[in-house]
């Protein structure tokens, strides 16, 4: 029967993977130069000398550019594994690992009964349209342990649990992968995920001084040049607003009047996210195999539109999530995951090869940021939609009356 069947070997998304993957290489090593500022300073600066800071037993308590949950040291001290590498050249090879281990289990995925390869192509495309920031961040393997807690939760929750809190000690946006577990199963997903981080940010805290100090520097964060709520200053700016552009908390960030109103406005819109999100749970009916992964992009899309900070690598994440979703036949959310990825088109351009033009507020700049945020915008409502769509208003499909008259006249027969 179709239904059962399995799909073949990816050999044509390998192929695709294999080549997009050595070119990306070639530019994160520099055999060719990507336009626009080296991605790669945040791992040749920043992550190597947090390494060092860490190698002592300790977070880095006075750098206000560590704003990461205490997990976030595992992905940093990552490249020791590899000690016939500088740290460089360690970090980017791990990064490529988890890119191949996010494919390999969208691949498998894909070849079940009932899934779609759509996934692992949604996966090869994104991270190629995203560039060499992918190599140059830990975002990569802190979507595959989220792409691996979303697989595993439709049979095993504890699993899912357990992996979802130990990405949120990594980076804290793959606990949302727990959003949309069926009812019968969301008390063992989210008892584990809350032991896990519980038990481990006892042991991180015990180990290291400073394990939540990451906490009182994300508060004092500003807007981030790149996100939503930006868009508001690099208008101004052409208008005589008196602020101005610096590199402040680890971004470039707006700095200036009623930047603290705006900031305070992103905030308002993800409480407001996140009372959506409840009222989609409450009012939820219908929870299929393919709500997990939905409910989750969902949340993911809602929490980074509505951020004080749109990085690059945040597509990471909502393209490992797309993938997900993707990796089901039955999914709603294919035109959603086609926005992302135009988004991710988007993304390279205004960072990092016009990054230049983003931090002038110039027209260049202003259109790349007006589309890659109205696509991202344009994908978060769509999404939201299909879900409240296939879950709450629209009922389940029955069966057509002829269908049923032949039916009825088969077992009479």
């Amino acid at each position: 029967m179709t239904g059962t069947r399995r799909e073949g070997f990816p050999y044509a998304p390998l192929l695709v993977w294999a080549l997009t993957r050595t070119v990306l290489l070639l530019f994160v090593f520099r055999v060719f130069v990507f336009p626009g500022p080296d991605v790669a300073s945040d791992v040749t600066v920043i992550y190597q000398g947090w390494y060092e800071v860490l190698r002592t037993g300790t977070f880095p308590l006075d750098d206000v550019t560590w704003q990461y949950p205490p997990a976030a040291a595992l992905p940093v001290l990552s490249p020791a594994l590899l000690p016939f590498l500088d740290y460089t050249s360690a970090f980017f090879v791990l990064a490529l690992l988890a890119d191949l281990l996010v494919f390999a289990l969208l691949g498998y995925a894909g070849r079940r009964p009932g899934k779609s390869p759509r996934g692992a192509w949604v996966w090869v495309a994104g991270v190629a349209l995203l560039g060499p920031t992918v190599y140059a961040r830990y975002d990569v393997m802190v979507t595959a342990v989220a792409v691996a807690a979303l697989l595993a939760g439709v049979r095993h929750p504890r699993a899912m649990g357990a992996l979802a809190g130990f990405g949120a000690l990594l980076k804290v946006w793959p606990v949302l992968v727990l959003v949309g577990a069926a009812k019968g199963s969301a008390g063992r997903a989210w008892g584990t995920a809350a032991v896990t981080v519980g038990g481990l940010g006892l042991l991180a805290g015990v180990a290291m001084p400073g394990a939540f100090s990451f906490l009182a520097y994300q508060r004092n964060r500003g807007t981030e040049v790149e996100s939503l709520g930006s868009l508001v200053f690099h208008v101004a700016r052409h208008f005589g607003w008196e602020g101005e552009v610096l590199l402040n908390y680890g971004s470039v960030e707006f700095l200036g009047p009623h930047v603290g109103l705006v900031s305070g406005a992103a905030l308002l819109l993800t409480a407001v996210a996140f009372g959506w999100m409840l009222l989609w749970r409450l009012c939820a009916k219908r929870f299929l195999a393919h709500t997990l992964a939905e409910a989750a992009f969902v949340a993911g899309l809602m929490f980074t539109v509505t951020s004080r900070v749109i990085s690059p690598q945040y597509m990471v994440w909502l393209v490992g999530l797309a993938a997900v979703c993707l990796c089901f036949r039955g999914t709603r959310m294919t035109r959603p995951a086609a926005l992302v990825l135009a988004a991710a088109l988007v993304t390279v351009l205004e960072f990092p090869v016009f990054f230049s033009h983003v931090v002038a507020s110039d027209a260049i700049g202003v259109a790349l940021l007006v589309a890659r945020n109205g696509l991202l915008v344009a994908a978060t409502l769509l999404a939201a939609r299909e879900l409240w769509r296939g879950t709450v208003s629209q009922p389940p499909p029955t069966v057509p009356p002829q269908a049923t008259r032949s039916k009825a006249s088969l077992a009479s027969s």
